[in-house]
C-alpha cells in the first residue's frame, strides 16, 4: 500500500486556482513525485508518496502496478486546485509491465534492479555482431528485453495473456489517458531497440523469443496522446532525460545522484559499439546522451542505514566524523549487481578490511566514499572530464557528498537545484507540447572546489582493486 503523502506548497495558490499550470508526474522506483508548475516556471506545489518494492525471491524486484495508480490518485488529491493545461509523465527506466487488452496488468511489474534474467543475457550475446553492435548498450538483466525473455520462458501463461508490453511510466500514463504507446527515450533503453536505426531491433526481438505483437507503437515524447478533463496528456519521457530538461542545456558532464546514479554527457549521433561499457540513449529532444550508470548508489546507502540502525542524517553525520579513507575499510556497494564497465551482474557487496577496532563511523565513511568512488569510476568510463561537472539529485544535497565528489574527481562540482527534477522536466515537456515556453526556477549554490586528499586517493585505488574481484 502507498505510504503517507508529503505535500508542500511552494507559494500560495491564487484564488480560484492557478491558470495554465502544468503537471509533471515522476514514477520512481520506490516513490512517486508530482510537480505543479505555473506558467512563469515557478513551482506552485509538489507532492510525494512512497510504495513498496517487493522481493519475493533473492534478486527479484517487483511492484504491484495498482499501488502506483492508488499513489497517484492520493498524491493528486493533495495538490491545490489548479487549471492544468497539460500533464507529462516520466519514470524509472527499464523494467516491464505486461497488460491485457483492457490495460490490466497480468502480473506484478518487474523493475530495473531485478536480476532474475541473468542467464537470458546469453541470448543477446548470440546475436550476430552487426545487429548486436547496433543495440549500443551493455547487457543488463533488469532491462526490458531480458526480463520479458525470462517471463516467456518461466511464465508463458502470463505472456500469452498479455497484449501490451509497457514501460512503467507508460503504464501509469495509460491509466490517465491515451493508447498503450511508448517513446524513444524509454524504447532505446530496452535492449530491444536498434539505437543506430532508431527502431525496434528485429534481431533482438527474435533472439529474446518475444512476440512482436507485444511491442508498443513509438511516438515522439511531446506527442499529445489524450486528455484528462481539459488537460492534454503527453507521451512523456524517461526520468533521466526529464531531469536533463529541468536542469537545462548540458555542455559538461552531469551527475545525478539518487537511488541509482547516472553520469551523463551529450553525444552528436549514435554509432554501433562492440562490447559497450556505457549506455547510449535517446534524449527527450532529437538528441542522444551517453550514460554510465550506477545501480547501487542511494540504494546501497539505504541498506547501510538499515544495517547500522542509522537515519540518513545519522549516516551523513557519522561519515563526516569518520577519517578520510575510512581507516582502511572498503565498502563494495554492489548489492544488486552492476552493469557495464563498473562491475558485473553477479557482483556483490560488503565491507572489507575490518578489524576488531573498526567503528561504525568507519563503516559509514566507507559506505559514503564507496558511492563517490562508483561515480568517479563511471565518469572515467565516459572519458576525460572538463573543468567542472554539474550535480543534480537528492543524493547531492549534502555538503559532505559534494566535497567528496569534488575531491575524488579533481574538478569543480556545480550543484543545480531543481525541486523534483524529473517531475519538473515532465511538466516542462508537457508545456512544450502545447506551445508554452516555460523556464523552471533553478538554484545554484556556491561551487564546491576540490581539495587534494591523498588518503581519499589511496582509498579509491584500494576500492578499485577490490571491485575487480567483487
Amino acid at each position: 500500500m502507498s505510504e503517507g503523502v508529503a505535500f508542500s506548497a511552494a507559494r500560495p495558490s491564487k484564488p480560484g486556482g492557478t491558470a495554465n499550470a502544468f503537471l509533471g508526474v515522476d514514477l520512481g522506483t520506490s516513490g512517486l513525485k508530482l510537480a505543479l508548475l505555473g506558467a512563469d516556471g515557478s513551482l506552485v506545489a509538489e507532492a510525494e508518496a512512497g510504495y513498496e518494492v517487493r522481493r519475493p525471491h533473492a534478486g527479484w524486484a517487483e511492484t504491484d502496478p495498482a499501488e502506483w495508480v492508488a499513489t497517484l490518485r492520493t498524491a493528486r488529491a493533495a495538490l491545490p486546485p489548479a487549471s492544468i493545461a497539460a500533464v507529462g509523465v516520466t519514470g524509472q527506466m527499464h523494467g516491464a509491465v505486461l497488460c491485457d487488452e483492457s490495460g490490466v496488468p497480468v502480473r506484478p511489474a518487474v523493475l530495473w534492479p531485478d536480476q532474475r534474467a541473468t542467464a537470458e543475457l546469453d541470448r543477446w550475446g548470440a546475436i550476430p555482431a552487426p545487429a548486436r553492435d547496433r543495440l549500443a548498450n551493455p547487457l543488463a538483466p533488469g532491462m526490458t528485453g531480458p526480463i520479458v525473455a525470462w517471463l516467456a520462458a518461466h511464465e508463458p501463461d502470463a505472456v500469452a495473456r498479455a497484449t501490451h508490453l509497457l514501460l512503467p511510466k507508460d503504464f501509469l500514463r495509460l491509466t490517465i489517458a491515451g493508447p498503450p504507446v511508448t517513446e524513444r527515450s524509454d524504447a532505446s533503453a530496452t535492449l530491444l531497440w536498434d539505437v543506430v536505426g532508431d527502431d525496434w531491433s528485429a534481431a533482438a526481438v527474435a533472439a529474446a523469443d518475444i512476440p512482436a505483437r507485444l511491442l508498443p507503437e513509438v511516438v515522439s515524447p511531446d506527442t499529445v496522446v489524450g486528455s484528462d478533463g481539459d488537460a492534454a496528456v503527453i507521451a512523456g519521457c524517461a526520468d533521466t532525460p526529464a531531469a536533463l530538461l529541468a536542469v537545462g542545456t548540458v555542455d559538461d558532464f552531469q551527475i545525478n545522484l539518487g537511488t541509482g546514479a547516472q553520469v551523463l554527457r551529450r553525444v552528436a549521433a549514435p554509432q554501433p559499439v562492440a562490447s559497450p561499457v556505457t549506455h547510449l540513449y535517446a534524449a527527450a529532444d532529437e538528441g542522444w546522451y551517453a550514460m554510465a550508470a550506477v545501480q547501487n548508489a542511494g540504494l546501497a546507502l539505504d541498506w547501510v542505514c538499515g544495517v547500522l540502525g542509522f537515519s540518513w542524517a545519522d549516516l551523513v553525520e557519522a561519515a563526516a566524523a569518520g577519517p578520510a579513507g575510512a581507516g582502511g575499510v572498503t565498502f563494495l556497494p554492489f548489492l544488486t549487481g552492476e552493469r557495464g564497465g563498473l562491475a558485473g551482474p553477479s557482483s556483490r557487496g560488503g565491507w572489507l578490511g575490518l578489524r576488531a577496532s573498526t567503528t561504525r563511523l568507519e563503516l559509514a565513511r566507507a559506505a559514503v566514499e564507496a558511492m563517490v568512488f562508483a561515480v568517479r569510476r563511471a565518469a572515467e568510463l565516459l572519458g576525460p572530464l572538463g573543468p567542472a561537472v554539474r550535480l543534480t539529485g537528492g543524493g547531492g544535497r549534502e555538503p559532505l557528498v559534494r566535497q567528496l565528489l569534488a575531491d575524488a574527481l579533481g574538478v569543480v562540482v556545480r550543484r543545480v537545484e531543481v525541486r523534483s527534477a524529473s517531475a519538473t522536466g515532465a511538466a516542462l515537456l508537457a508545456a512544450r507540447a502545447v506551445g508554452a515556453n516555460v523556464l523552471p526556477d533553478r538554484a545554484c549554490p556556491p561551487d564546491t572546489v576540490p581539495r587534494p586528499n591523498p588518503a581519499l586517493e589511496s582509498a579509491y585505488s584500494s576500492w578499485l582493486e577490490h571491485t575487480r574481484t567483487a
